[in-house]
């Protein structure tokens, strides 16, 4: 085997490309002196941001624990046994909270977008549906949720009407469905007007009828710009789903939680219930971040 010859080893030397005369690409020193000042400053507000945060909570906790009366509070809502006591059945009622939000999510999408397409209906033809919608949207996003979970849970039974479900877990989520489409209406109201006419206009002019128009070319560049704010009213939904316990449904967490706090006269089953519930909301939030960083959102609310 024969060793390289001088143009080999300065071609090596130089990068030299093998399928190519040009050399290969190498940063200049000035953009590797930008880079390494870019990484110093990268640790840099990382150690900052770190002891920062450290100093803040050691200063929040010292403040509350050197209270006078923090010893009464932390034994009212911080009671590891309690906790300890409650978790199984607070984790147990949690599912039906996650059933009835499934429910209401479901329900609340497919209604939500009923409304919407009803409130950007064209022509004085439509004028009643229009406006039926809009004293609806207007009528439940002015409402209470608690009211309007006391309405449904114990206002549909006490009609006694045939055919009609009278299960408090099924009102609940009637009444969660009922709430929320009216703001997934809005949402999806506005990704639909923010479609261009000129998309209308040339759906129609390639031989779309109106519902072709809508399902095939507004539809799908409307829902897809108000991803964002669908997940954050979900978010809020797993949030309200724990309110169906003021219909005095026996199995969901909250009640579970009121049910130890009454046998030991403690408050940490409900702080435990606040946590899991933080807990099953944290995926969603973040969920809605990452589909905002994917519609081009940055965090200061800029558009890229």
């Amino acid at each position: 085997m024969t060793s390289p010859g001088p143009e080999e080893s300065i071609a090596a030397a130089q990068g030299t490309d093998e399928l190519s005369d040009h050399p290969a690409w190498f940063p200049s020193p000035l953009q590797r002196q930008r880079d390494s000042y870019r990484r110093a400053r990268a640790r840099r507000s990382t150690v900052i941001a770190a002891v920062s945060t450290v100093v803040f909570v050691t200063a929040a906790v010292y403040a509350v624990t050197s209270s006078p009366g923090w010893p009464r509070v932390r034994d009212s809502f911080f009671d590891l046994e309690v906790a300890w006591v409650a978790l199984p059945q607070v984790l147990y009622g949690l599912r039906l909270n996650f059933y009835v939000w499934l429910g209401a999510a479901v329900g609340m999408l497919v209604f939500g977008m009923l409304l919407a397409i009803l409130r950007t209906l064209r022509g004085p033809v439509f004028w009643p549906l229009r406006a039926m919608a809009t004293v609806y949207v207007d009528l439940f996003r002015g409402l209470p949720v608690i009211i309007v979970l006391y309405l449904v849970g114990f206002g549909v039974p006490g009609l006694r009407l045939r055919g009609v479900p009278t299960d408090t877990i099924v009102l609940g989520a009637v009444a969660l469905t009922l709430t929320y489409s009216a703001y997934v209406a809005e949402v999806l109201r506005a990704g639909i007007e923010s479609v261009h006419p000129s998309q209308r206009a040339a759906a129609r002019s390639l031989g779309l009828t109106g519902a072709q128009t809508l399902r095939y070319v507004v539809l799908p560049q409307g829902v897809r710009r108000v991803v964002p704010p669908l997940l954050n009213d979900l978010v809020s939904l797993q949030k309200d789903a724990g309110l169906i316990s003021i219909l005095g449904i026996p199995l969901d967490a909250l009640r579970n939680a009121q049910i130890v706090q009454a046998e030991y006269f403690d408050y940490t089953p409900y702080v435990v219930a606040g946590l899991l519930f933080v807990l099953f909301t944290v995926p969603l939030t973040r969920l809605a971040d990452w589909a905002m960083r994917r519609s081009g959102y940055l965090p200061t609310g800029l558009k890229v």
